[in-house]
């Protein structure tokens, strides 16, 4: 069985992650607020799946870098961005393709709940972030992955698993729950001064395009969103 395979459904995934409420009227919107003004910055889009999240920079003015992992989601990305975004493939889990202190701002979009340790990849942050850059970066709700999970134990890291589909094809999705005590003590660790932890609300507009959803996002948190800074 093969998990996590974003390119068995990738031209349905990036599709449907442009106009869902999950993620172009919550998700989206707000790791964006939080990255701020990002004009001129070299922004580094860790997890850059198609491109939304790049384009969205790129628009604000960032000069944007991305990797991810999955070859055909880069494929897609290369389709949106052309040229001007130079994108790679690259894996959390291991040591990442750019020099050291190469970027102002890291970006990561639901990605660090696929890591069982987070000590790589924040590592690897750090050391290519400048010194006072920034990482902005969401993650599943450890209350909702819990929950989803039918977790025994809060306070363990444990991997469970979760049926998508898409495009009428069934994908296995594997993620992994972390206490929120862990995500910070891994943040402190790594060097990382925390500036916000944020649960944000979903764009208004969502209330009359997607009412069930709606009431879901601002009744039970989904996702978490973290802005650290390099110290």
């Amino acid at each position: 069985m093969t998990v996590n395979d974003y390119d068995a459904m990738a031209a349905a995934y990036s599709e449907d992650n442009e106009r869902n409420p999950w993620n172009a009227l919550y998700e989206r919107p707000a790791i964006l607020a939080l990255a701020g003004d990002v004009r001129s910055l070299h922004v580094l889009d860790a997890g850059c799946g198609g491109g939304a999240h790049a384009a969205a920079l790129v628009e604000r003015g960032a000069l944007v870098s991305g990797f991810d992992f999955s070859e055909r989601l880069l494929a897609l990305a290369r389709l949106r961005l052309g040229t001007q975004v130079p994108l790679v493939r690259a894996d959390l889990r291991a040591s990442l393709p750019y020099a050291d202190a190469r970027f102002d701002l890291v970006l990561s979009a639901l990605v660090m709940h696929y890591v069982e340790d987070w000590s790589t990849p924040l590592r690897e942050f750090r050391r290519i972030l400048k010194p006072g850059g920034r990482l902005v970066f969401s993650v599943h709700h450890p209350f909702m992955d819990h929950v989803l999970a039918k977790g025994e134990d809060y306070f363990a890291t444990y991997a469970f698993e979760d049926s998508w589909e898409r495009d009428g094809r069934k994908v296995t999705m594997r993620f992994w729950h972390h206490p929120l005590s862990a995500m910070l003590g891994a943040l402190h660790t790594a060097g990382f001064s925390i500036e916000h932890i944020t649960e944000p609300m979903p764009l208004e507009c969502a209330r009359s395009k997607f009412p069930d959803a709606y009431r879901i996002l601002t009744t039970a948190p989904r996702f978490l969103f973290f802005s650290a800074r390099t110290q």
